[in-house]
């Protein structure tokens, strides 16, 4: 360094904190410090001396990424949002908060209940995630089947540019049309384009009382099928979850829930508290296969009922290191999709397990990294033959998690040549000296 750089933390158990994300099989490299600033004049610093110096910035979150979009190359500046966690304004007229980067998604969610209003964004991750890590990568969650993903939920951005200037996009409006929607091409944009510091976000009121139905099914092509005649069915769905078979038997290990291992699937679902919609989701379930109904109208039950999925993720990690993949396909062509991840299983010799957002398509396949020497080799076939099939069958290799530096070459595969090139440019115009997570989604 030729200047000092204001803030930097260089202890190497700071640094060695602040490194990775939560992905699986790639290494990250060592930075060379970690800033935390406190508000916008602070990032604007920091970006001002990395653009004069010439190094990298990796701008971080709460580290739950799972496509190694938050993992630092050698002689990094760790850029850190632990800090920007103000809720500048919540306006309940507008249904609006702008809040910084660094806000936990429950702790916004939280504030905004007091209002009977919600942010509508719930990755897994929901209660530490960050909402500027939410926007990072365009994460979706549950509720995305109802609400949408993240995109649909941000109205503008505030963000530094890599040369330090401060660009505000996007406004307070459910409408406008002024120009470029350059908030619409910040989200998902994973820190190559700018740091964002606050978003303006769109507040949903909260959803009416609902009845969460969890049915059981003898194979994963049926209750596929199901969630298809759902959809089809005109019963507004707030989420619809399928849990394989195999993911079925390591929750059952882990939580004793009992299903036994004539499960062979399991879907979950969420519906207003209609008499109509709730007997249409109950009838709509049977005709199409359920061996077995369970619905309720209590919040607490629902919960229990839900966790089931939500325990899917924590159950696989007790059975080995996961690799945990994002990819969607249109929704008919979903039990496709969950058949190639098990022929991939299957020829590979490891275990994969499966939960989908069944209702708009969007897959985790949880590969278990096998032991040994070629362990990871096998994972990465694998999940290579996972994504090649997502794409074969009209889909992608993202749905929420975003590319990261796990699927760059997957995304080029997806795109094509044109495509990358248009976006080499745009990231060309925001970032030329490419200090913004270089090496990241391109």
């Amino acid at each position: 360094m030729t200047a000092p750089l204001p803030g930097a933390r260089t202890d190497p158990d700071v640094v060695r904190a602040f490194a990775r994300d939560e992905s699986s099989l790639l290494d990250a490299g060592t930075p060379r410090a970690v800033v935390s600033p406190a508000n916008v004049a602070e990032v604007r610093e920091v970006m001002r001396w990395a653009s004069a110096e010439r190094v990298p910035v990796l701008v971080r979150g709460a580290g739950t990424g799972l496509s190694g979009g938050a993992l630092a190359v050698a002689g990094c500046v760790v850029l850190s949002t632990d800090r920007l966690t103000a809720v500048r304004e919540l306006d309940p007229n507008d249904r609006v908060a702008v809040v910084e980067a660094g806000v936990v998604n429950a702790a916004l969610n939280e504030q905004a209940r007091a209002f009977g209003l919600m942010w509508a964004p719930d990755p897994s991750s929901w209660a530490t995630s960050t909402v500027g890590g939410n926007v990072s990568t365009n994460a979706g969650g549950l509720r995305c089947l109802r609400y949408g993903a993240t995109r649909a939920n941000v109205l503008g951005l505030e963000v530094v540019l890599a040369d330090g200037r401060v660009l505000n996009t996007g406004g307070r409006t459910v409408k406008r049309s002024a120009g470029y929607d350059l908030t619409q091409l910040l989200v998902g944009s994973e820190g190559t384009l700018a740091v964002v510091t606050a978003v303006v976000a769109k507040l949903l009121p909260l959803p009416p009382p609902q009845v969460t139905a969890l049915a059981t099914f003898g194979s994963t092509v049926d209750a596929a099928a199901a969630a298809t005649a759902v959809m089809r069915s005109g019963c507004t769905a707030t989420l619809l979850e399928l849990i394989d078979a195999a993911t079925v038997a390591a929750v059952d290990a882990f939580r004793g829930t009992g299903f036994g291992e004539s499960v062979g699937a399991v879907l979950v679902a969420q519906v207003d508290d209609v008499a109509a919609t709730a007997g249409l989701l109950d009838g709509v379930l049977r005709e199409h296969g359920a061996v077995d109904v369970m619905t309720t109208a209590d919040e607490a039950e629902g919960r229990e009922l839900l966790d089931v999925r939500r325990a899917a993720y924590p159950a696989m990690q007790r059975i080995g290191r996961v690799l945990v993949e994002d990819v969607a396909v249109p929704v008919s062509r979903l039990a496709e999709l969950i058949a190639a991840a098990e022929t991939a299983a299957a020829d590979h010799g490891l275990l994969i397990a499966t939960v989908a957002h069944a209702g708009d398509g969007n897959a985790h396949p949880l590969l278990v990294v096998p032991p040994g020497a070629d362990g990871e080799q096998r994972a990465w076939a694998a999940a290579d033959a996972v994504f090649a099939a997502a794409q074969r069958l009209g889909g992608t290799v993202s749905g929420e998690h975003g590319i990261g530096r796990l699927k760059k070459r997957w995304l080029a595969q997806e795109v094509g040549e044109t495509s990358l090139d248009v976006q080499r440019g745009l990231k060309n115009v925001f970032d030329p000296l490419n200090i913004l997570n270089p090496g990241a989604v391109l």
